[in-house]
């Protein structure tokens, strides 16, 4: 299956976002399909990089379509995605997936767990996937060690949306914003409260 463009990625995040669900995440023998993502912009208090540049989120500032990789409470690697042109910090985190191939690699990386609690959270992602820190900053449009294929791509009808998980930090607006995606028929979504058909009002 075709990796997708560099194009792809070199958009405003709040496009990239749902279009990444239906989307492929292939590393060796694992294949995942995206099912919720969470989208984090150039101005909003819940992204890493809307206080300036450092070395842990230099990657978020481009190029587009690179992989953003980082630990989280020092024991969960998150997987993002690279959106935006340069210098606009943004990023899609993949929430949840559902396993295509490789369902037997996922388990043993997941203790031998089953079902959609394999994969319906962003560390339980990184982990399916083997990840670690040398992965961010990895081209995903490229043959490589981690690409994104393109699937097959979702209709509107099928996606719900609402508020991100876990960025009580932030300021109230961007607390309460519908920036998390998700496919509404699939049972590998890590958290359903607060998701709903999207409509004009939700975009």
């Amino acid at each position: 299956m075709a990796r997708l463009p560099r194009s792809f990625f070199a958009r405003d995040v709040l496009e990239v976002a749902p279009d990444l669900l239906g989307r492929e995440l292939v590393r060796g023998a694992v294949r995942l399909r995206i099912t919720e993502v969470e989208a984090y912009g150039p101005r909003d208090t819940a992204c890493h990089a809307h206080r300036g540049r450092t070395p842990r989120n230099a990657v978020m500032f481009g190029p587009p379509g690179h992989a953003y990789v980082y630990l989280c409470y020092g024991l969960h690697w998150m997987l993002n995605v690279v959106t935006n042109a340069p210098g606009e910090p943004a990023a899609v985190l993949i929430r949840a997936c559902e396993p295509v191939e490789g369902l037997t690699v996922v388990r043993e990386r997941r203790g031998g767990k089953s079902g959609p609690v394999l994969l319906t959270g962003p560390g339980k992602v990184g982990a399916a996937l083997g990840l670690d820190g040398a992965m961010s900053g990895h081209a995903l449009y490229r043959r490589g060690q981690l690409e994104l294929h393109a699937g097959a791509p979702i209709q509107p009808s099928e996606m719900v949306v609402g508020p991100r998980v876990g960025i009580d930090y932030a300021a109230p607006a961007d607390r309460e914003a519908h920036h998390r995606f998700a496919i509404g028929t699939s049972a590998w979504v890590s958290h359903r409260k607060g998701l709903a058909p999207r409509t004009a009002a939700s975009r």
